[in-house]
């Protein structure tokens, strides 16, 4: 039975692939009590996924602005609540 979480879906642009933006999310990730997925877009965007409590998926999609901030030009946030579909966080292809 799935779970009812705050979910983000970030939407980066700029020179944001190619520069090790979903390793570097990845390891942010794993200070944050979150779930997800990151991965490149084939418009030149990356896109992250993150699940769990309000609180820590806003801290981490900051941090993660925070910690890449020299490649982000845009960054495009939409959240909803919705059942999870995550067990952990990863990088996509």
């Amino acid at each position: 039975m799935s779970q009812t979480v705050f979910a983000a879906d970030v939407h980066f642009s700029g020179h944001v692939q190619g520069v090790g933006f979903r390793y570097t999310t990845l390891q942010v990730a794993k200070e944050f009590a979150v779930v997800g997925e990151v991965k490149n877009l084939s418009d030149g965007r990356v896109y992250l996924r993150a699940e769990g409590e309000r609180a820590e998926v806003e801290a981490f999609v900051e941090e993660v602005g925070r910690a890449l901030r020299s490649y982000i030009r845009e960054t495009e946030v939409k959240t909803e609540t919705c059942n999870s579909r995550y067990r952990g966080f990863t990088i996509s292809r």
